[in-house]
C-alpha cells in the first residue's frame, strides 16, 4: 500500500484520486463507504463491487510473494471495468464540453482590443523613453546648448537691411530698377551695407539652420530605435499585438518628448535672435520645428526597420536627410535646380522645402524693411520671398504647415507598409541565402 497516495482533484463529485506507479487505480466519491475500506488497510467489507472484491482477494494472498507491479496492474484493470470509471469519464467529458463552449463564446475577448493594445504599448514605451537617458534627455540637452549657440551668434538681429544678405539687396534693387528705371545700383552705399552685424545670411541663415540641421540631429536616437524594433519583432513573433498598434503607440508615446524638444530650444533661439515678436509667428515657428522632428523620427524608424545595423543605419538616415536638405531650395534656388531628379521629384518630396518656405513666409510675409540709401524707399517682404528667395506664393504658410503634418501621416503609413513588407520578404531572402550557401 505504500505505492498509493491520496490527492484532491477539481471534479465536483470526486474527493479521492489514487495512483500507483503512474497508473490510476481508484477514483471515488467522498460519500462512498469504500473510502473507509481503503483507509483501514483493506479490511473485509461486505460489498459486491468488483474492485473491492479484487482488493480483498489480493489481500488474502501472500503479499510478500505477490509483486507490487502485479497488484497495481490487477487493481488498475479492475478499475477500468468498473461503473465508477465510466461515471468519471462521463463527468470529465461533460466538463470539457462545457469549457469548450465557454471558450468558443469568448474567442473575441481572449485578445485585447486594438485601443487597449495601443494604450498599454504607449504607456510602456513612454516609461522606457523616460528611463533611457539617451533616448530623448541627452538630445534635449544638446538642443538647448545649440539653441543658446544660435541665439547668441545671431543675437538681436537688426530690423533693417543689415540682417539680409548683401547680394540679395543688390538683386532686389536691380529688379526694382528694371521696373521703375529710377534707382541705380551704383548709388547704393555698399560700405554702409557691409556694416551689418553678422555679414552673410542673418535672418535667412538662422531659419535654414533650424529647419534643416537642427532636425538632422534626431538621428542621435537611432540606437534606441533599433532596440525598440528588436523588442517589437520578438513580441510580434509571439503574436502579442499587431503592426498598427505598434506604429500608433510609438507615435503617441514620443509626441510629448518631441514637443518639449521643439519648444524649449525654440524659445531660447527665437527670443535671443530677435525674430518677429508676435505670438502667432513664434507658435508657427515652434509647430514647424515640431512637425520636422516628427518626420525625422519616423524616417529613422523606417531606416531602423530596413537597416538594423547601427552604423549603417545612421549613415543611411543622414544621407537621406542630406539629399533632402540639398534639394530644399536654399543651397540652390528652386528655379536653378536641375529638372531631372533634383527638381522632380526631390524638391517636391523633401519636407525641408515646406519647413523652410513656411519659415520664410512666417518671417518676411507682410513685413516692410525701412528706407535704404540709394535704393527704393522700402523693401517689401513679399517681393523678397517671390523674386529673391523664389518661394511659391500660391498658398499661405499654414498650408505649408498642413503639408508637413500630412507628411507625418504618410511617413507613418510608409513605416507600417515597410514593417509588413519586411515580415514577408525577410524570410524569403534568408531562405535564399541559406540555399545558396548549401549549394556551395
Amino acid at each position: 500500500m505504500q505505492n498509493y497516495y491520496r490527492a484532491g482533484v477539481s471534479l465536483e463529485a470526486v474527493s479521492l484520486f489514487l495512483r500507483g506507479r503512474g497508473k490510476v487505480v481508484y477514483i471515488l466519491p467522498s460519500s462512498d463507504p469504500t473510502l473507509a475500506l481503503l483507509l483501514m488497510g483493506f479490511t473485509e467489507y461486505d460489498d459486491d463491487d468488483e474492485q473491492v472484491l479484487c482488493i480483498q482477494r489480493l489481500r488474502d494472498t501472500d503479499s510478500e510473494s505477490t509483486p507490487v507491479e502485479k497488484v497495481i496492474d490487477v487493481i488498475s484493470e479492475s478499475y477500468k471495468s468498473s461503473a465508477i470509471y465510466m461515471g468519471v469519464k462521463s463527468e470529465i467529458a461533460a466538463i470539457c464540453d462545457h469549457q469548450a463552449e465557454g471558450l468558443t463564446e469568448k474567442t473575441g475577448s481572449l485578445q485585447a482590443s486594438s485601443i487597449t493594445q495601443c494604450l498599454i504599448l504607449a504607456e510602456r514605451s513612454f516609461i522606457n523613453m523616460y528611463r533611457d537617458i539617451g533616448y530623448y534627455w541627452l538630445r534635449l540637452g544638446i538642443y538647448i546648448v545649440l539653441g543658446f549657440a544660435v541665439g547668441t551668434i545671431f543675437y538681436n538681429l537688426r530690423p533693417d537691411f543689415g540682417s539680409i544678405n548683401v547680394s540679395y539687396i543688390v538683386v532686389y534693387i536691380s529688379l526694382y530698377r528694371e521696373v521703375t528705371n529710377k534707382y541705380d545700383t551704383a548709388a547704393v552705399d555698399y560700405e554702409n551695407v557691409m556694416e551689418c552685424q553678422f555679414g552673410l545670411f542673418a535672418r535667412i541663415s538662422i531659419l535654414v539652420f533650424v529647419s534643416s540641421f537642427l532636425t538632422l540631429l534626431a538621428i542621435g536616437g537611432f540606437p534606441s530605435f533599433v532596440e525598440e524594433m528588436k523588442v517589437f519583432q520578438w513580441e510580434r513573433l509571439n503574436g502579442h499585438y499587431g503592426v498598427g498598434s505598434f506604429v500608433i503607440s510609438h507615435m503617441i508615446s514620443s509626441t510629448p518628448y518631441l514637443l518639449v524638444i521643439s519648444l524649449i530650444p525654440g524659445v531660447i533661439a527665437y527670443s535671443l535672435a530677435g525674430l518677429q515678436r508676435e505670438y502667432e509667428q513664434f507658435i508657427f515657428f515652434a509647430l514647424v520645428l515640431f512637425a520636422s522632428m516628427l518626420l525625422v523620427e519616423c524616417l529613422m524608424m523606417i531606416v531602423a526597420t530596413v537597416v538594423p545595423n547601427l552604423l549603417m543605419g545612421i549613415i543611411t538616415g543622414a544621407g537621406i536627410q542630406g539629399l533632402m536638405i540639398l534639394s530644399a531650395g536654399f543651397f540652390q534656388l528652386p528655379n536653378d535646380l536641375p529638372q531631372v531628379v533634383w527638381k522632380y521629384p526631390m524638391y517636391y518630396v523633401s519636407f525641408h522645402r515646406y519647413a523652410l518656405q513656411g519659415m520664410y513666409k512666417n518671417e518676411f510675409g507682410g513685413r516692410k524693411f525701412p528706407e535704404y540709401l540709394g535704393g527704393p524707399p522700402t523693401i517689401d517682404g513679399e517681393m523678397i520671398l517671390k523674386d529673391v528667395l523664389q518661394v511659391e506664393m500660391g498658398y499661405t504658410k499654414w498650408n505649408d504647415l498642413g503639408i508637413l503634418f500630412g507628411m507625418v501621416f504618410v511617413y507613418r503609413l510608409i513605416l507600417f507598409c515597410t514593417i509588413k513588407t519586411t515580415e514577408r520578404v525577410k524570410p524569403i531572402i534568408t531562405a535564399f541565402l541559406l540555399s545558396s550557401t548549401c549549394v556551395k
